[in-house]
């Protein structure tokens, strides 16, 4: 496989951080969105992180514009960037649920729209939204994180079938919960009883969910577009 521009949302830290690492372990020539001043690890694992609030349109464009200088046109993206606001319906304001929508979903679609354009002048491309199990079977508390993330799913497929003529295949990996730091904070009896509700009986690991990225945008599943796979454990059957 010939060395390849990949670029991450959110790729500071938890899952992003994993998917990155895994790409540039394989060679590619791997970047970040950070919104805020890159973490160690980051440079430790030879990527290069570029400031972007995948909100702001001008800042999508500024990032994609550097990685196309310093890397070359992103030829793999993975949408990853996310942030979650969690309330019950009766107590979450409108914007509580519209922001975690415009940085969940509208932001993916801001950087796929942009990555998609290169992809489509080469003829080739591999787009992979990171959706969440949440997006799949709801969460109380979680309105606005899952209808973003169920929007995910929409959007990957209409890609998918939008795209498919120029090369370009679209997926979404489904991750059930993953042992990162924002699960972390949580109480460890509220950690163990999402593991326990886990038919395998555990909490994922980043890496798994990279792994599966990382297949999806492979010469391997060239074949493959408008899938959702579930990265859970067997949480969801459907």
């Amino acid at each position: 496989m010939s060395r390849r521009t990949v670029l991450v949302t959110g790729g500071n830290r938890g899952i992003g951080l994993a998917c990155a690492r895994t790409f540039a372990e394989q060679g590619d020539r791997v970047a970040v969105t950070c919104r805020g001043e890159a973490p160690p690890e980051v440079l430790e694992a030879g990527l290069l992180p570029v400031a972007c609030d995948i909100t702001d349109a001008d800042q999508v464009e500024a990032a994609f514009a550097r990685v196309e200088e310093e890397l070359g046109a992103v030829e793999v993206l993975v949408s990853n960037a996310g942030i979650t606001r969690d309330s019950l319906v009766l107590r979450m304001s409108d914007d509580d649920f519209t922001d975690v929508l415009e940085a969940n979903l509208t932001g993916g679609f801001r950087v796929a729209r942009r990555a998609v354009k290169g992809m489509m002048r080469a003829r080739w491309g591999r787009i992979v939204f990171v959706s969440s199990i949440a997006g799949r079977i709801g969460q109380a508390g979680q309105a606005n994180y899952a209808a973003s993330k169920a929007g995910l799913v929409g959007l990957g497929r209409s890609f998918a079938k939008e795209f498919a003529s120029r090369g370009v295949t679209v997926n979404v990996v489904a991750p059930g919960p993953i042992a990162t730091d924002m699960l972390s904070a949580l109480p460890e009896d509220q950690q163990d009883a999402y593991a326990d509700a886990v038919p395998l009986g555990r909490l994922g690991r980043p890496e798994e969910i990279a792994a599966a990225v990382r297949f999806l945008a492979s010469d391997e599943a060239g074949y493959i577009t408008g899938a959702v796979l579930p990265v859970d454990g067997g949480l969801f059957m459907g």
